[in-house]
């Protein structure tokens, strides 16, 4: 009988955090940047840096031909740390690491890292996982009283926003999908999108995993699978890299 119950019980949760991902993809994303506001400051950035205007900037070209909604906004953040890793986060916000810049070896790559987070805040991916997580903490609660109220705590906390989010790996293909389609219709073709791939497949072959891949499939396969969407959609793969200015730079980004 309890066995029984389990089995039950699991079904309703499988079905809530399905529906509750479904619904979150309604909420107005004005509300979400409104309840983003408040955790702008947690958000452990360099707004000062001199490397800011130009990510901004570069994140700017590359939301102009991602076919966002109209009310959709993008703000990325440099952060001064060396961790290997970028994240878009509720409220259309993306954070990108030193570490992460300092792995890429053109602009070219850099936009593709970008343009999939920004893929991410299309699809809705981060209010989606905010969702899930609402609900999974409410069903552990039935069954464990103090894993749900940790769980609550750290989702509606400032820090939790940022931390509980993650996407699924169906999430993270369509986020690829689209980050390349945007780079092509950015560039005239894709050429430096697969070096994000490489180097961080050399990081995994090292023994090192960036964060940015901590939950993604393995880099290799993702460099195939974008591969083989550029050669369905006839997508050039060759084609001019872009440099990257240095850390200590403001360089525009000049897209031809």
């Amino acid at each position: 009988m309890l066995g029984g119950i389990s089995l039950i019980a699991a079904v309703v949760i499988f079905l809530l955090l399905t529906f509750s991902e479904q619904l979150a993809g309604y909420v107005p994303f004005s509300a979400e940047k409104k309840l983003a506001d408040h955790m702008q400051q947690q958000l452990k950035v360099d707004e000062q840096h001199a490397f800011q205007p130009y990510l901004q900037q570069l994140g700017e070209h590359i939301a102009a031909v991602s076919d966002l909604p109209e009310d959709m906004t993008i703000s990325v953040h440099y952060a001064d740390n060396d961790t290997v890793n970028a994240f878009a986060t509720l409220g259309g916000h993306i954070v990108v690491f030193r570490g992460l810049i300092e792995q890429m070896p053109n602009e070219n790559a850099l936009a593709m890292v970008l343009a999939h987070e920004i893929a991410h805040i299309k699809h809705r991916h981060p209010i989606k996982a905010l969702g899930r997580s609402v609900v999974l903490g409410a069903a552990l609660a039935v069954f464990d009283l103090s894993a749900g109220s940790d769980m609550a705590s750290r989702t509606l906390g400032d820090m939790g926003l940022l931390t509980i989010l993650s996407f699924n790996r169906e999430q993270e293909r369509q986020a690829d999908e689209t980050a390349l389609s945007a780079i092509y219709q950015l560039y005239g073709h894709v050429a430096g999108a697969d070096s994000v791939f490489k180097r961080f497949g050399e990081l995994e072959g090292s023994h090192i995993t960036p964060e940015l891949f901590n939950s993604h499939p393995y880099s290799e396969n993702r460099r195939s699978a974008i591969e083989a969407l550029a050669k369905k959609q006839a997508w050039p793969i060759t084609g001019s890299l872009a440099p990257l200015p240095a850390l200590g730079s403001s360089m525009n980004s000049e897209i031809e």
